[in-house]
């Protein structure tokens, strides 16, 4: 069975989750050195057997394009041409951080892993992949 993949890229560092065999549950797989990321990928989709990659869409409140969003729009080019049989999807990724932060908070982590930016990471996408399933 394939899987869904969601990633909350970061010029430095992008969080990754993974679904289950049968699309329902998102979990947290790692964090990944944003330079490192296409290699990465690469064993991932055929390990995993992906077929679909979602993007966090990064936009301000007022809806307008935050710093980053550019470079996921030119990452999102550049896996359509790499895995041209997955499917990607962008999904607004507004509050993502905040909810994690929150999230982290209420399942007792530490003060250390609250501060942690790649758990952080790792959690906002999580929630992007759990929001896309549904």
């Amino acid at each position: 069975m394939s899987k869904i993949v969601a990633l909350d890229f970061g010029l430095k560092r992008t969080g990754v989750a993974i679904s289950d065999d049968a699309k329902m549950f998102a979990f947290g797989l790692e964090t990944v050195d944003s330079a490192n990321l296409m290699t990465y990928l690469k064993a991932l989709v055929v390990r995993e057997k992906v077929d679909t990659i979602v993007l966090g869409l990064p936009k301000r409140l007022n809806n307008e394009d935050a710093h980053v969003t550019q470079n996921v729009l030119l990452l999102k080019s550049t896996l359509e041409k790499e895995f041209p049989t997955v499917k990607l999807e962008l999904l607004d990724e507004r509050f993502t951080s905040k909810m994690a932060s929150q999230s982290m908070h209420f399942a007792g982590a530490t003060k250390k892993q609250k501060k942690e930016k790649g758990l952080i990471d790792k959690v906002s996408a999580t929630i992007i992949l759990q929001d896309y399933i549904g």
